[in-house]
């Protein structure tokens, strides 16, 4: 007991030392205690009120989050720089090694989901048995059939929720038949789904084909206004004049501020803005108001309208306007919403886009990533920013930095994207570095957006590093994101050539072409001659030499090997000449003499240089014949080089009488060949 008491005594003269060493606060006075998580909510320690002494209180519990301990281990661990990308971690033989591979395995997973996902659907009773514990619903089958069988509300609204668009029709209007009056409230329901699908049944799988169509209707904006708009009308649901959903709002006997803000914001979605401002017209004579989500559908119906920007501009400004009037907060999508559409008047929509983002901040709204993003589209459209505007991105990395955001827009993804994208424009490279270090920020890296956007962004800062990093980093980075991260394509590979050109560090260029081979890129007849010119433009050490000439045996193999998928490739003058110059080199005589013989099995001139090299390995093997042999050559395309490489075997060689005459024969019809094309030349003119 005693030994009990004195350890007691110890610890409370532990907890109860005098603070020596605290420094004053920022007004001067040192603070006297510090309190801990939870101490607020437990009573007083016993001579608390002692000045200068700290109380340290031990919380009775701490409250953890549900997945704090995935969170802990999941930081123990990085990413793994060697393995391939987390969704793509299947069967090894079915790892995509291409984009195109890679776009083809996720719509396969895709497919099989919802392939799984149909027959559960189809056939629940097969599935009933729950294994999960806790239980998943999402797992389980979903009942899409309707269970109520009679005419009632109880049942339209069972097929409302079902989101079958047409059963609910049929059964609004046996209701009408029937004489029963429908509520105000399940009414407003029904108009709610027929707005929100354009009076037409939802596909099965309308969650991913939409955000599949999202994506693409992006991408052809960024790319050309034309085509977006062809896209837009191929995928959209246009709005249909007298539909159900006209014809139910206007069979309604009585009608709420619900009714008319659902009508207004399906007939903007689906491109009727005429019809939802005269809409919104009619709800002002009712005297009856919107709410603020349908102001932000009226704002994207103004900048559809066929107006000059100014007068789209004006009635913005007239709309926002009437929200003050009547006493309505806007929000983060109404400041949006303003951005996104102002972001198509061009360099009009430069200045009230300034004044929009200052009002927004006025107010105490905090920007969302896809505030940003809308600011970067319009400053930097098209990949060519305009001095006045180059320092827009500048003040938006300042004011990001360090930050962690939360999903608020469903633009967000879109951000690094566009903001990379400027970085590339302007060729900053430590711009790059920012939006990258901002990235991989907290959970930042949620924002990267689907394959085709992640695949967008990595080639250009992947890119830019090639142009403007010392080539020890840019490899460090090559090894770093690819293939674990993202999978390069052709060009991507070209750039990183031309920084092993600058630095000099050609010696990894046989390197470079496995990879492309594992990549897919082994029919890329562009990178292949990207490889072939640096090997071949220069002489190189004996070794190196000997390496090149084994690439480029591999790449020869390409244009002869036919793949199941790809046709054979057509030889191309510079991958003939590039390949027998690289043989010569490398002392494979033979080989680059049978690239002669494709010359002229694919009517293809041979360079000056190659023949001139080819005499010189002759020379150096005193070989005539051979000599001869590039002659006739010369001869056969009527090159003008041919008297000239027949003074060098009269000079260099010794000839037969036989074949001084043949070479004689080969001048003289090399020279008749000449003066007829001469000929032609001067009777055309």
């Amino acid at each position: 007991m005693a030994v009990s008491s004195v350890r007691w005594m110890a610890v409370r003269c532990r907890l109860y030392l005098p603070l020596t060493d605290r420094r004053p606060g920022p007004f001067g006075q040192a603070a006297s205690w510090r309190f801990y998580s939870g101490s607020a909510a437990l009573p007083e320690a016993e001579g608390a009120n002692v000045t200068g002494i700290e109380v340290v209180v031990i919380p009775k519990k701490k409250t953890w989050d549900k997945v704090a301990v995935l969170q802990a281990l999941a930081s123990t661990v990085n990413r793994d720089t060697t393995a391939a990308p987390y969704a793509f971690q299947d069967d090894p033989y079915l790892i995509p090694t291409s984009s195109v591979e890679s776009r083809s395995f996720l719509l396969a997973k895709k497919s099989g989901e919802n392939a799984a996902k149909f027959i559960i659907n189809l056939h629940p009773k097969y599935f009933q048995k729950d294994v999960a514990e806790p239980h998943i619903p999402c797992l389980m089958p979903e009942c899409f059939e309707p269970q109520i069988e009679d005419i009632s509300e109880a049942a339209l609204k069972e097929r409302i929720k079902l989101k079958k668009v047409k059963a609910s029709v049929d059964m609004f209007d046996q209701l009408l038949q029937a004489g029963t009056t429908v509520s105000l409230e399940t009414t407003n329901n029904l108009l709610d789904l027929l707005c929100y699908y354009g009076d037409r049944e939802p596909p099965a799988d309308s969650h991913f084909q939409q955000s599949e169509k999202s994506e693409e209707l992006e991408e052809a904006t960024e790319e050309n206004n034309e085509k977006s708009k062809k896209a837009g009308h191929q995928y959209r649901v246009t709005w249909r004049a007298n539909n159900n959903a006209e014809r139910i709002f206007a069979l309604m006997p009585e009608k709420n501020a619900h009714s008319y803000c659902t009508m207004i914001r399906g007939m903007v979605k689906h491109r009727a803005p005429v019809q939802a401002l005269n809409l919104y017209t009619e709800l002002l004579n009712n005297r009856l108001h919107a709410d603020i989500h349908t102001f932000n559908s009226l704002i994207e119906a103004t900048a559809m309208m066929n107006e000059k920007f100014e007068a789209k501009w004006n009635n913005m400004l007239e709309l926002l306007k009437q929200i003050v009037a009547q006493k309505l907060k806007p929000n983060l999508q109404t400041f949006n919403t303003i951005l996104k559409c102002l972001r198509r008047f061009y360099a009009f929509g430069k200045l009230p886009a300034l004044q929009t983002f200052r009002e927004m901040k006025a107010i105490g709204i905090e920007p969302s990533l896809a505030t940003y993003h809308y600011i970067i589209q319009l400053f930097y459209h098209y990949d060519s920013p305009s001095k006045g505007s180059s320092l827009v991105i500048y003040d938006i990395m300042n004011e990001l930095t360090g930050k962690k955001f939360s999903p608020q827009d469903p633009d967000d993804d879109m951000f690094f994207q566009s903001a990379m994208r400027a970085c590339s424009s302007l060729r900053d490279l430590e711009l790059a570095y920012q939006v990258h270090g901002l990235l991989n920020t907290g959970d930042n890296r949620k924002f990267i957006g689907p394959e085709h956007r992640r695949n967008f962004y990595y080639s250009k800062f992947f890119s830019l590093l090639c142009l403007m990093e010392q080539i020890d980093v840019t490899l460090k980075w090559y090894k770093d994101l690819i293939p674990s991260v993202f999978l390069p394509h052709s060009q991507t590979l070209i750039d990183l050539l031309q920084a092993l050109d600058v630095a000099n560090r050609l010696e990894m260029i046989p390197q470079i072409w496995k990879d492309s081979k594992e990549y897919g890129h082994t029919f890329r007849n562009d990178l292949k001659e990207e490889i072939l010119m640096l090997m071949a433009r220069d002489r190189h050490p004996a070794e190196l030499q000997v390496a090149f000439a084994d690439c480029a045996a591999d790449i020869k193999s390409t244009y002869e090997s036919q793949d199941a998928r790809q046709t054979t490739p057509d030889w191309s003058v510079n991958a003939l000449n590039y390949i027998a110059v690289l043989f010569l080199r490398a002392g494979r005589t033979q080989e680059a003499w049978k690239m002669l013989g494709l010359f002229r099995k694919h009517n293809k001139i041979p360079r000056n240089e190659l023949l001139n090299e080819f005499m010189d390995n002759a020379k150096a093997s005193n070989s005539p014949a051979q000599a001869i042999e590039i002659v006739k050559l010369a001869s056969a395309f009527s090159l003008p080089v041919c008297e000239g490489l027949t003074r060098r075997v009269m000079a260099d060689f010794t000839v037969s009488q036989e074949q001084k005459e043949a070479l004689g024969n080969l001048t003289a019809l090399t020279s008749d060949s000449s003066s007829d094309s001469d000929s032609d030349i001067n009777e055309g003119k």
